[in-house]
């Protein structure tokens, strides 16, 4: 039986971090949905990002053959490892650690199995756990992932939206995104100011547009939306690709993409033929 975030914390006398978005699942039948509604069985290993007091880390361990919980805070994890003690819990493997420091392909040999990876994400580091995952996606599944909605809108955004951004076009490069519920801000302690989200990120296993060098495309992805409101030729001349304006307009051309375009405009496969073409052009540095 899951223990209130608030009885917990008071009686250690601990004050949730904001800097950390130290946010806890309140409601135990909300980490019970997810975990069912995320479809995992005994076959399964769990790698949850920033476990907390252990709410689904709980839900998890019933129904994963096994759950890796990571947690940064270590007063709060002096607590997860009362109350995993204190529901006989026997699966679950506490890692202290940031996640952006963690070798999660490490984790996954240790395993022996491609990883489930389960969290809910804290706004500041969102971004730089998605490209994490996205380099670490020959080790990883799936991603079963809570963000605050602003962020989630971002990730299932589809072209010519404001949403539609550099991570939406990485994210959908390699994997499908599907929206799997929607959590209200009061089934959390502290209270956050906004609703989540969760989305469940389904790595591909072969591509369907697949680029000659990935590290390049993610660059002209970056390139392009680094100043969205320029027409592409505009944003590709004034990027880190050090191309010019005569060199951009020519490429994109042989890419039959118009040079007046916006990067929001662009879909992954407009993407990938235009860094293909970029990366092999006579002119490039």
């Amino acid at each position: 039986m899951m223990t209130s975030p608030r009885t917990l914390l008071k009686a250690k006398g601990i004050h949730p971090k904001k800097q950390l978005g130290q946010n806890f699942l309140s409601d135990p039948s909300t980490p019970e949905m997810i975990v069912k509604r995320a479809g995992i069985t005994k076959d399964d290993v769990v790698f949850e990002i920033g476990a907390g007091l252990g709410a689904l880390t709980l839900a998890a361990s019933k129904a994963a053959n096994k759950v890796y919980a990571v947690e940064t805070d270590r007063r709060i994890l002096s607590i997860l490892k009362d109350e995993l003690a204190a529901a006989d819990v026997q699966n679950v493997i506490l890692i202290e650690n940031n996640i952006l420091n963690v070798d999660i392909a490490a984790i996954a040999k240790e395993a022996d199995a491609r990883l489930v990876v389960m969290g809910n994400l804290p706004y500041n580091i969102s971004s730089q756990v998605l490209v994490q995952l996205i380099s670490s996606r020959d080790v990883v599944s799936r991603a079963i992932l809570m963000f605050q909605k602003e962020l989630a809108q971002r990730i299932v955004a589809t072209p010519n939206c404001k949403d539609y951004g550099r991570l939406t076009v990485m994210l959908q490069y390699c994997a499908t995104i599907k929206s799997l519920a929607e959590i209200k801000a009061d089934m959390f302690f502290p209270k956050p100011r906004v609703d989540s989200s969760v989305v469940d990120i389904t790595f591909h296993e072969a591509l369907e547009f697949a680029a000659q060098d990935e590290r390049f495309l993610f660059k002209v992805i970056k390139a392009a939306f680094g100043q969205r409101r320029k027409t592409l030729r505009n944003a590709l001349s004034g990027s880190e690709l050090h191309i010019d304006t005569k060199m951009a307009g020519a490429v994109l051309e042989k890419a039959g993409i118009d040079s007046k375009r916006r990067a929001e405009t662009l879909t992954v496969a407009e993407f990938v033929r235009l860094s293909d073409i970029l990366e092999t052009y006579p002119e490039h540095p």
